[in-house]
């Protein structure tokens, strides 16, 4: 209760405002997260605002209240190498990796120059950071994961999104460090919406 306490006191101050800060998501999307707030995150590792996003959101993200659950969904806007990118994200996911390379992926792609997008070139990649090959080629070639990308396309296109990095809070609310004003300033309309949102269920 005190962390949940912090985090309102904390963003109370700051009042995001409806086609500014933020749109709504309409028609509201469905959540499957239950009785906690959904943010999700729609991205891709090729994105090189992704890329810059991601230091700032992981820290914030690991802060969230207990009420409140933070997801990612990887896109390809129909681009081959965006769809390779994303399976891969679906397959370190699924092998339980995705938390210790998420950042590493970034990295290797934008600052070490190394095309991850081909697959031999991230097999070999995901073999250096001491994980199965096998494993995760298994994974990365499932109908499971294949089927996770389309959904997750699908899921995109209906919250809106056409550019990334975007934010979906509850299913109702969309916004992104453009809309806000620059990384730093999408974090106050974040808490601002998970605020509202936890106030308006009650949490």
């Amino acid at each position: 209760m005190l962390v949940i306490a912090g985090f309102l006191a904390s963003s109370i101050s700051f009042a995001a405002v409806v086609d500014r800060d933020y749109a709504l998501v309409v028609p509201a999307r469905p959540t499957d997260s239950g009785k906690k707030v959904e943010v999700v995150e729609v991205f891709s590792y090729a994105c090189p605002h992704c890329n810059s996003l991601g230091p700032m959101i992981e820290p914030w993200a690991k802060k969230l209240p207990s009420n409140v659950v933070f997801k990612r969904i990887p896109v390809s806007f129909g681009r081959s190498q965006w769809t390779t990118l994303a399976k891969a994200y679906y397959a370190l996911e699924a092998i339980n990796e995705v938390d210790r390379l998420h950042l590493k992926i970034f990295a290797a792609l934008h600052t070490e120059g190394i095309n991850l997008s081909a697959q031999d070139t991230l097999f070999d990649w995901i073999e250096k950071q001491g994980v199965n090959r096998q494993k995760f080629v298994d994974a990365f070639n499932s109908f499971a994961i294949q089927s996770k990308v389309q959904r997750g396309d699908q899921k995109a296109m209906e919250y809106g999104v056409d550019a990334v990095p975007t934010l979906i809070v509850d299913g109702k609310f969309r916004t992104s460090p453009s809309m806000a004003g620059g990384n730093g300033a999408l974090f106050p309309v974040l808490d601002d919406l998970i605020r509202q949102e936890i106030k308006a269920r009650g949490l």
